[in-house]
């Protein structure tokens, strides 16, 4: 028997994946360019921490905002297809057809399955909101999931690059440690990142650690630059 396999937890990984990207790349390239400008890893913690407070917050904010603009849009959508079903009738069969003519149906079928919808508002505008409109119901918990999934990769992201400097009280040599673990940890979640989404893995993960590297190094070089060190 022929069985096909998909990823059924595609949003759930793609909010993993925004909080993990961005939380291990920007408090990264703060603590490098914070480690170009100050001399103690407390510092360097202090800011760290402040960072990935405000930062899971924020994107744990937006992820909940898209979620709950996405169920208005869904709902307002709704309510207009109920109002043209009602009101009227005949131009929304008239879409019923088009749709099924795009599939080659005869005008004969086209008629009849537009006849039969009509006898059922709730499939008839269930059918409109997915086949005229591409839109799928969203789960209306998926806001608050989102917001949650999102605001606790980022932390989970934000704490690998800051951990040496809990460690180590010298920012400078506390950043060869963040860089080497940060680079390893940018590799490994870019290569199954990659896998998950079906892309080319190494190369996927290269991706992942050059624009990690090039964010903590224009951060680091700016630092240097300001502060004349």
């Amino acid at each position: 028997m022929h069985r096909e396999h998909h990823v059924t937890s595609s949003e759930t990984i793609r909010d993993i994946v925004i909080g993990m990207s961005d939380g291990l790349t920007v408090p990264f390239a703060l603590a490098a360019g914070l480690s170009g400008a100050v001399s103690s890893s407390t510092l360097v913690v202090t800011a760290g921490i402040a960072e990935i407070v405000a930062g899971s917050i924020a994107m744990g904010l937006g992820g909940y905002l898209a979620g709950r603009t996405e169920v208005d849009h869904y709902q307002s959508e709704l309510k207009r297809e109920y109002d043209e079903v009602e009101n009227v009738p005949d131009q929304e069969k008239a879409e019923v057809k088009k749709v099924f003519a795009s599939f080659g149906l005869s005008k004969h079928l086209q008629d009849e399955i537009a006849d039969e919808l009509a006898k059922d508002k709730t499939q008839w505008v269930e059918f409109m909101m997915r086949y005229e409109l591409g839109l799928e119901e969203p789960d209306a918990n998926r806001a608050t999931q989102s917001a949650i999934t999102i605001g606790i990769s980022y932390i989970v992201g934000g704490i690998i690059p800051l951990s040496p400097y809990i460690i180590i009280h010298e920012a400078q040599e506390a950043l060869y440690y963040s860089c080497g673990v940060t680079i390893i940890c940018l590799f490994i979640f870019g290569y199954f990142k990659s896998k998950m989404t079906g892309q080319p893995a190494l190369s996927g993960a290269l991706k992942v650690v050059i624009i990690g590297a090039l964010a903590a190094g224009a951060a680091f070089i700016m630092a240097k630059l300001i502060t004349g060190k």
